[in-house]
This record gives C-alpha cells, sequence and structure tokens, in this order.
C-alpha cells in the first residue's frame, strides 16, 4: 500500500553475573532443541480453537492503559476479542482532572474511532478505576480492591515512565515499587489465570546476548537492598546509587525495568505470570490504523525532526542493528502470551518472551537510513524546514561540532527571523530538546545486542498449529517489509503526531523543491566564496 493512502546491592562492586546464570544442563539442551519440532496440535492444555475464545467472559484489568502501548492493546482487546466481559483500567487524577473526566476524554480519544464507527456499544465493556500505581494499595478504594480481587481473570500490567533521564526516586516507585503493588493486588484476586508484565528487552544492557530468563543482579538480596534504599533515602543520595550503577545501566529506566523483573520473579510461584521484552516500540504496521503513533518519545522524534530536516548528524555505526517492534505486533505478542500461559509455563522457571526483530528479520542503521531519506523525500510535511539528509558519526567530537553548525547555528537565525515577524521563537528549544533525545539515545545506537527469542518462536509455532484465528494475533515479523513499514511509520507521524493533512503534500512538495533549489545555491555561494577568498590570497 502507498504511503500516500495510509490515512487509515554492592553498590560499588563489579559483578561477574556468570556465576548467577544457571547453566543448561545436556538433557535441558536437547529439550530446547525438541521444541523447534514440538507439535503443539498434540498438547492436552490448549483448550481453544481461536485465542479469542479464550478470553471469553473474562474480567481484564489493565494498568498503564493511558499511555501508547496500552491504548493500542486496550483498542485491540475490545474490537478483536469481542467476547471480553469487562476490561477495567486504572486512572489516577492529572493536573486537576479526575478520573471520571479523564475517563470520559480517553472514550473519545481517536484511537478508538474504527470501534465507535463500527461497533460503539463495545466501549461500554470499558471501566475506570480510579487510583494511581505510584501510591499505596495503587491508590484504590476499598470498594474497587475487594471488586478487582474477586472478578479479575487476566491483568496486563503495561505501566511504566519510559523517560530515560527520570530520577531515580520517581523511576523506581513507578517502574520497581509500582510493580511489587500490582503483584500483591494480585496474590489476592481469586479468578487470575493469566498474569502478563511488560517489561524491556534492554533489562539487561551489560549483557550482548540475552536469553529469556531473568538475570541475576549482583546476587539474590541486593535488589532487596536496592528497592529498600531508594525507598527511603533523599533524593541527592538516591541519585549517586543511580550513579553507581552507570557501567551496568545507561539510565533509570533499565535498572528499574531490571529490578522490577526480579520483583515478578518472586512472585513466580504464586501467580501464573510471564514476563514480555519488547524492544522499541513504534507505530503500528496495520491496527488501529497503518503507521498509527500518537507521541514523539525516542526514535519517533528523531525521525519526525529528520523528516523535517533538522537533524543533519546522529551518532552510530551503520553496520548496527535497529530492533523496531510495531505497537501493534507487541500487543498481539502480550496477547497471546497471555493465552499460552495456560500451557506454557512451569512453575518453577518463569517464562520470558523477548520481544524483538533482529533474531527474526534484521535491518542495520544503513537501510534505516536508506527508507527515512527516501520517504522523507517522497512524502515532506509542510513543516519541513530544511532538505532532508544525515550522517552517522562516530566520533563525539566530530558529532558535537556539526551539532553545533548544523542545528543550533540554523535554529537560533530561525528564531531571529520569527521574532522579526513577531512570533515566538521556537526553534532553538526544539535543538535542545532534539539533542537531550539524541544523546540519551546514543547508548542504543551505539551498541548491538542478540536477544534470543525461542520462547517467542514457540507460541509463534503453537498458535499456528492450533488457533484458526492466529493470523488475527500474528506475533511474527520475519515477512515485515521493512521499507514499507517506514514509509507507513513516517506517514503516520506526518498524520497523527504533526495534523498534517493528506491535502497539503502538492504544496509540501513545492516547499521541499524550493528548500533543495536554496540548498544549490548557498552551496554555490559557499564554495564560490572559499574560491574567490583563496584565489585573492594566491594571487
Amino acid at each position: 500500500m502507498s504511503p500516500n493512502n495510509l490515512l487509515e546491592s554492592h553498590f560499588n562492586m563489579e559483578i561477574d553475573l556468570s556465576k548467577y546464570i544457571r547453566k543448561k544442563t545436556a538433557e535441558e539442551l536437547q529439550m530446547d532443541e525438541n521444541n523447534n519440532l514440538e507439535d503443539f496440535s498434540k498438547n492436552p492444555l490448549i483448550k481453544t480453537r481461536c485465542i479469542k475464545d479464550y478470553y471469553d467472559n473474562c474480567n481484564i484489568f489493565v494498568t498503564g492503559s493511558t499511555g501508547f502501548l496500552g491504548k493500542v492493546l486496550i483498542e485491540k482487546l475490545l474490537r478483536s476479542c469481542d467476547g471480553i466481559r469487562k476490561i477495567y483500567i486504572l486512572l489516577r487524577p492529572k493536573r486537576g482532572i479526575g478520573s471520571e473526566q479523564r475517563f470520559e476524554e480517553y472514550l473519545r480519544n481517536p484511537i478508538f474511532e474504527r470501534i465507535r464507527n463500527n461497533n460503539p456499544d463495545i466501549l461500554k465493556k470499558l471501566y475506570c478505576i480510579p487510583g494511581d500505581i505510584n501510591e499505596s494499595n495503587l491508590g484504590l478504594h476499598a470498594r474497587d480492591i475487594q471488586l478487582l480481587q474477586q472478578n479479575i481473570d487476566i491483568v496486563f500490567h503495561v505501566a511504566a515512565t519510559v523517560r530515560f533521564n527520570e530520577p531515580l526516586k520517581v523511576a523506581a516507585n513507578l517502574n520497581t515499587f509500582g510493580t511489587r503493588r500490582v503483584m500483591e493486588l494480585c496474590t489476592k484476586m481469586t479468578k487470575l489465570k493469566s498474569l502478563v508484565h511488560v517489561s524491556t528487552a534492554y533489562s539487561n544492557p551489560n549483557l550482548k546476548n540475552v536469553d529469556e530468563q531473568v538475570y541475576g543482579t549482583t546476587s539474590t538480596p541486593d535488589h532487596h537492598l536496592f528497592i529498600n534504599s531508594v525507598g527511603i533515602l533523599p533524593d541527592e543520595f538516591t541519585e549517586t546509587i543511580a550513579n553507581r550503577f552507570n557501567k551496568r545501566h545507561p539510565n533509570t529506566y533499565t535498572l528499574t525495568k531490571h529490578m522490577a523483573e526480579h520483583i515478578v520473579l518472586e512472585y513466580n510461584n504464586v501467580l501464573p505470570l510471564c514476563i514480555v521484552r519488547p524492544s522499541i516500540v513504534t507505530a503500528a504496521v496495520n491496527e488501529p490504523y497503518p503507521g498509527w503513533i500518537d507521541n514523539i518519545y525516542g526514535i519517533t522524534g528523531i525521525l519526525m525532526e529528520i523528516g523535517r530536516g533538522t537533524i543533519t548528524t546522529i551518532m552510530g555505526v551503520e553496520e548496527g542493528l535497529v530492533d523496531l517492534m510495531p505497537v501493534d505486533i507487541v500487543c498481539n505478542t502480550l496477547i497471546t502470551a497471555g493465552w499460552a500461559n495456560s500451557f506454557i509455563r512451569t512453575p518453577n522457571e518463569i517464562t520470558v518472551y523477548n520481544c524483538t526483530s533482529g533474531h527474526f528479520n534484521p535491518m542495520n542503521y544503513k537501510e534505516l537510513r536508506k527508507h527515512i531519506l527516501k520517504y522523507s523525500l517522497l512524502n515532506p510535511s509542510k513543516y519541513i524546514a530544511m532538505y532532508p539528509n544525515f550522517v552517522y558519526r562516530k566520533s563525539r567530537l566530530m558529532h558535537n561540532i556539526i551539532e553545533i553548525f548544523m542545528h543550533f547555528l540554523p535554529a537560533l537565525m530561525f528564531d531571529v527571523l520569527l521574532r522579526m515577524q513577531g512570533k515566538k521563537p521556537i526553534m532553538f528549544k526544539i535543538a535542545k530538546r532534539v539533542k537531550i533525545a539524541q544523546d540519551t539515545g546514543d547508548y542504543f545506537v551505539l551498541n548491538d545486542w542478540n536477544f534470543n527469542s525461542k520462547n517467542l518462536k514457540r507460541i509463534i509455532r503453537a498458535a499456528n498449529q492450533t488457533q484458526l484465528d492466529a493470523n488475527e494475533f500474528c506475533c511474527d515479523v520475519t515477512s515485515l517489509d521493512w521499507d514499507d513499514y517506514i514509509g507507513r511509520y513516517m506517514m503516520g507521524i506526518r498524520t497523527y503526531v504533526l495534523k498534517d493533512d493528506i491535502s497539503s503534500l502538492p504544496k509540501a512538495r513545492q516547499k521541499l523543491q524550493k528548500i533543495y533549489y536554496m540548498k544549490l545555491f548557498l552551496q554555490f555561494l559557499l564554495f564560490a566564496t572559499i574560491y574567490f577568498v583563496f584565489y585573492g590570497i594566491w594571487n
């Protein structure tokens, strides 16, 4: 489909982790090999013929429902699992707006437009539970605690702060302590049959080969020490703790998500749970709409500014692998993992799914650059500022120099022009924001990981062998065409983030052409000036 039609611890110690990782026996390795030939059609624990049937008559509790991933998950559950009884979402008051009022706004979100048009009554299955994951008992009223404990069948714990530069205490309270609060609530749920915890593929960034298991922090008591310390120490001390972990964790996000996995591990024998670790969650391939994206976090903001021509240099290695996972594929994996808990998991070993693309369909940064520039030029936005082009650089010094001359100086010049026109200067602020986004993401661009995805392959095989609706919940990116996908992604940014209507495309292309000729003129002027300067010196 053409993109033009896509409107639709011991904190001071260096720890050898290997001694905390149990090596598999020869029998277990052989079992892993046999799993590659496993015939799930004969598995007596698989009771359904459709994944959606597993969710029939279920009450579901979702945290993080207002986030990008959470909204797509709920839309998918409502639309594709229409036999669900109710979905309860945890909503906190925000900026003076109460939970109930936020819920009314939530129901009007554009992501539910297809449901509102085709089957609006299904939105009545959504229920608001006022609360806050940052508070004790999730900030729940006693009656709501009782309601959840007596009725919930399935839980998706999606809530997290994904800001890499969040203060440690803030990140820990949500990502780590919040996870414990959810686990504690779930232990009292009398009907619970499946609990899916969303982590990140980068929860063990110091390891280059990441298997589907929870790795040791230092030793078992030390993550308790971390949790207890962060909970009571003043902010200045917690930031010192964060700095001590810098060699193993580049930011507070990966650190607190790593600790959260240890919280989950503690409950493995008492709760029917699994962990799903997505890599870089990006715009949708197809659902709810091709290219759907509603934020500018991480790589999305970078792609947006590349398309506008305001980023010309990025720290990176062309041969490095970029591990993108479209949000709808991630949501399908969460739903499929919830179903698979009925037959995959074992009480003595936690089930982890590395929800990544590199093992299935690798793409490097050189290919990504080609796709980005192709669609930046094919479908420019009316907000384009300069001609789109960028280069990966390994040298931090050269990158910083180019940033000054190609990002910050042009931004200052644009702001001067805006002031002269009586408008508010914004370009320098944007340039600073882009630099922060780039700097916090550099670690992931400059490093490679090999994510083992055996468990993910198992549930894909199980669904394909036994479930009639396996394609409806596709978790496999093997056949994903990256060129087509990046086209959808760039068009999604244009349409859903920049709010740039498709009707503006002809004028945007004309603007791009003018910028191109201006670029050629300025290059000619620069070279002519250099020529005459040197000609004058030598003569």
